[in-house]
């Protein structure tokens, strides 16, 4: 990279560092805000809500990189043209393609830091934040390990498996006593809800059933729990896809495969995270049409304000593909890359059509 080439690719990641400190600062905030109604519930302090708060920053900063990544290019680049800096380099003989060179090569800065933080520390931060604010809320939740949490409610104990970030197989098992020591059946459900307020709904449920001398087993579609425990705690069983890893997805996936489970949302999520990757390097390309056009001589706050309608459209425009795609079966794998490939169209045509 020549020094034209690192300019260019500072002032991207400068700005963009610059708004997401800005993001990420609004949404702690919102965050916190979020948890007054949960203090003083079991011992959960405002201290908790506060560390819950800053647990999850790096999983807003996952969600936010790539509004982030496109208001602070259009504002770095757009101060650059707004200063004539950008109008002498094209005068000087270097091409729109050229200058969005060093802005691809910051773009893809930003997805390898994306990447990082999606995989090693946005999920496994976000799921111990939940995991230990559960704790703290009710006070007969306990642990093994961070595998699975167990409570007692009359002769049940219901365990769920807390959702580790690569094998987050989200079982609930429902585990009956008939007195102090003995086992009466155990209960095992690939998925649990709540259908109303001290009902809890099973789905695919396998029974097995102690005899003084036999063993009976079971499979039934769907069943129902009365449950005096917290809904709260089911929450502990998180496996949305947003709070995996690429490989605890994978991971899940198969597993649900195996046990013939739908697995749409789920495919849905995979490839959405894989292109949300690629989309960051977009959005920074993005920049350069508007800079070079309406927005070459408009002020900070304009472009701040093109920036964040331009990146709050794709965010609407990405989770509505979404749902259409698994509400109509469409191909997940489409459904996640069909946003990422039209605004990468878009962008590509844009800046071709660029003078």
């Amino acid at each position: 990279m020549n020094i034209l080439d690192r300019y260019i690719y500072r002032t991207a990641l400068l700005y963009t560092m610059m708004t997401m400190a800005v993001l990420l600062a609004l949404g702690a905030l919102v965050t916190f805000i979020s948890q007054q109604a949960d203090i003083g519930v079991g011992s959960y302090s405002a201290a908790d809500a506060f560390l819950f708060t800053l647990l999850n920053m790096p999983q807003q900063a996952f969600e936010l990189l790539p509004i982030g990544a496109m208001i602070g290019t259009l504002m770095g680049l757009g101060n650059l043209a707004s200063g004539s800096e950008l109008v002498v380099t094209r005068a000087s003989g270097v091409s729109v393609w050229r200058i969005a060179w060093p802005a691809g090569v910051a773009g893809l800065t930003f997805a390898v830091i994306m990447f990082g933080i999606g995989e090693y520390a946005a999920p496994s931060m976000a799921q111990f934040a939940k995991r230990e604010k559960t704790t703290l809320k009710l006070a007969d939740v306990s642990f093994a390990g961070t595998s699975s949490a167990w409570v007692k409610d009359g002769n049940r104990i219901l365990r769920v498996q807390t959702g580790e970030v690569d094998r987050a197989f989200g079982g609930v098992s429902v585990f009956e006593l008939d007195g102090p020591t003995r086992l009466r059946s155990i209960e095992r459900a690939a998925k649990i809800s709540v259908a109303d307020p001290g009902r809890w709904s099973l789905q695919n449920v396998a029974t097995s059933r102690f005899g003084r001398d036999k063993l009976e087993s079971e499979m039934v579609g769907e069943l129902t729990l009365r449950s005096t425990v917290n809904p709260e705690f089911l929450g502990l069983a998180a496996t949305e896809p947003g709070m995996l890893t690429l490989h605890g997805l994978a991971a899940y996936i198969d597993h649900l495969r195996r046990n013939n489970l739908d697995t749409a949302s789920y495919e849905i999520g995979y490839w959405s995270r894989i292109a949300r990757l690629f989309a960051v390097v977009v959005v920074t390309l993005l920049a350069l049409p508007f800079v070079f056009g309406p927005l070459r001589t408009t002020g900070a706050g304009t472009r701040t304000v093109i920036g964040a309608l331009l990146g709050v459209v794709f965010f609407l425009i990405t989770r509505t593909v979404e749902n259409g795609g698994q509400l109509f079966n469409i191909n997940p794998a489409l459904v996640g890359w069909l946003p990422t490939a039209v605004i990468g169209f878009c962008t590509l045509v844009a800046i071709s059509r660029t003078r």
